[in-house]
């Protein structure tokens, strides 16, 4: 089957809105395309449309704005008024939210036309995008395998070729897992960079919102529009300006960095660890960076981290735990059991133990390099059709696997970014730039760097 789409935009954001000023393309027209590939797709990438409302706001578009007239897709755990608020679970099928997220105000006002929901995993919890509620969604460049998750929905539509932005969320590697299963841009900013909220939770303190993109420029781009300090989140940061002019500015000279294609825990398979060390021995030479050798010994990431971040699903589902259980994917209702059998004060403790542990352990690597070069997946996109934490005898690596290469940089707040690095038996794998935090600007600069010296496809383009 071929899954190229050459009516909509096969670019990205930023070369579609100069498209949009020399009358090349209208709003309208792309609108319109976008809609009849949603329709002609097999992704199951999307789980709400609104059609209407897209082509109103596609008709009174200001391509004048930084994102005016882009159609850009939403990930079903953020928040728009008067769409669904399902969180992608079947428990809240038909719960309407009653506002817009912040950083789904500021994409409003700088002219993007949102045009639905993409399809995540339940809660967010998973690195899968399977669920009850949606179904399967799979992956443009083999539809057996999976997106990732839990921005699996917006990174197959991204890499699909239907839209050129979609947002996502990181919590885990929610962004960087699909962007590198895909092969896209999957930035996780400093905790705080785009604010959460409004009415938001502020614990467990690893969670930022972004975008899954096709470029660095449209990332950066993204942070100018959504970037800067709120006061609904009070741990957000302030607002920073020329994200997209100074794209490329940084002065790499005597930069240090560390090679560790497996953060130093992680299984990854043997050709994924070598595109890394390739892709980082080209990236180190291009940058003129210094490598380094220090020990990546961060400490485990326990189970104990995962049942202490189920205090805000019990929180959400309130009175209706347990008779929801049944309506729930399977590990996300195991895990509300465990949370509710073991959480205690003990666990607590050694959950902040734990945390505490982990940014000075974080911090002594940094004290020592600049910046660490490793996988955004210890394998290519596993099947589609299992969870996270499952595995069928002779499938890919396990996904639960994921965490060890992506959540360190959640709990520590690092800013980290994942690239493509290349092909792995015909499918997408990412290389992960991390730093220290509020060292967004060169982790840019870095992935533009890389970008330039060995450019991407924007979306896919193959047979199937």
């Amino acid at each position: 089957m071929c899954f190229i789409m050459t009516e909509t935009w096969n670019g990205d954001a930023i070369s579609l809105t100069e498209a949009f000023h020399s009358g090349e393309k209208s709003p309208i027209e792309e609108a319109q395309a976008t809609f009849k590939n949603i329709k002609e797709s097999s992704l199951n990438a999307f789980s709400y449309l609104d059609e209407e409302g897209a082509m109103a706001r596609a008709e009174q578009a200001d391509v004048s704005l930084p994102l005016g007239g882009v159609p850009i897709a939403v990930k079903e755990l953020h928040n728009v008024e008067g769409w669904p608020d399902t969180n992608a679970s079947l428990v809240f099928a038909d719960r309407v939210s009653r506002f817009d997220g912040t950083m789904i105000e500021r994409l409003k006002a700088a002219g993007a036309n949102l045009i639905g929901l993409t399809t995540a995993s339940e809660f967010g919890g998973l690195n899968c995008s399977t669920t009850k509620l949606n179904g399967i969604t799979t992956n443009p460049w083999n539809h057996d395998l999976t997106p990732g998750g839990s921005s699996g929905g917006s990174a197959a539509a991204v890499a699909g070729g239907i839209v050129t932005l979609g947002t996502g969320g990181d919590g885990g590697g929610s962004i960087r897992i699909p962007a590198g299963f895909c092969g896209l841009v999957g930035m996780k900013g400093t905790a705080g960079r785009i604010p959460r909220g409004p009415h938001t939770g502020i614990g467990p303190l690893t969670v930022v919102s972004g975008c899954l993109s096709r470029s660095v420029r449209d990332t950066a781009r993204w942070y100018d529009v959504c970037a800067g300090f709120d006061p609904r989140d009070p741990y957000s940061l302030p607002k920073e300006h020329g994200w997209e002019a100074q794209l490329g500015t940084t002065d790499f000279s005597g930069a240090r960095v560390v090679v560790s294609p497996d953060l130093g825990s992680a299984m990854i398979s043997d050709p994924v660890r070598v595109l890394i060390v390739e892709a980082a021995e080209e990236i180190i030479k291009i940058a003129g960076l210094q490598r380094v050798d220090v020990d990546i010994d961060l400490p485990p990431i326990d189970w104990e981290w995962a049942i202490a971040n189920q205090a805000g699903l019990y929180k959400e589902l309130g009175d209706r735990w347990p008779d929801c259980e049944d309506d729930m994917t399977k590990s996300i209702a195991f895990g509300m059991r465990m949370g509710l059998k073991r959480y205690n004060l003990d666990i607590a403790a050694r959950v902040e133990e734990g945390r505490t542990a982990a940014n000075e352990r974080m911090a002594d690597i940094f004290d020592q390099t600049d910046f660490i070069i490793c996988a955004s997946n210890p394998d290519i996109a596993f099947p589609a059709h299992i969870e996270s934490n499952t595995r069928v005898a002779g499938e890919k690596a396990p996904p639960g696997n994921n965490g060890a290469l992506t959540i360190p940089a959640n709990i520590s707040g690092n800013p980290a970014i994942s690239v493509p690095a290349g092909l792995v038996e015909g499918m997408p794998v990412g290389v992960q730039i991390i730093g220290v935090q509020h060292s967004d600007r060169a982790i840019l600069d870095l992935a533009y760097l890389w970008e330039q010296h060995n450019p991407w496809p924007l979306t896919f383009h193959k047979q199937n």
